[in-house]
C-alpha cells in the first residue's frame, strides 16, 4: 500500500485501503469520490482500467478534474 502523502496532505496520513475488489469472480476499483467501475475479469484487467481512467482524469481541464 502506498503510504506517501499526497499534495495538499499534511499531517498524519490518513486511513488508505485498496481500490480494487472482488464480488464472485470479478474485480472492480473505486475512486476516491466513491465511483466503482466493473466488472473486469481479472485484477490485472482492473488495474489497466484505473489507469485508463485516471488518463482520461488527467486529460480534463483543471477546473473539470475529479479530486
Amino acid at each position: 500500500m502506498n503510504t506517501q502523502i499526497r499534495s495538499g496532505e499534511g499531517g498524519r496520513i490518513p486511513f488508505r485501503s485498496s481500490r480494487f475488489f472482488c464480488v464472485g469472480n470479478k474485480w472492480y476499483f473505486t475512486t476516491r469520490e466513491g465511483f466503482d467501475s466493473g466488472p473486469f475479469a481479472s485484477r490485472d484487467r482492473a488495474e489497466i482500467g484505473l489507469k485508463r481512467f485516471l488518463h482520461v482524469v488527467r486529460m480534463l481541464p483543471e477546473e473539470q478534474q475529479v479530486h
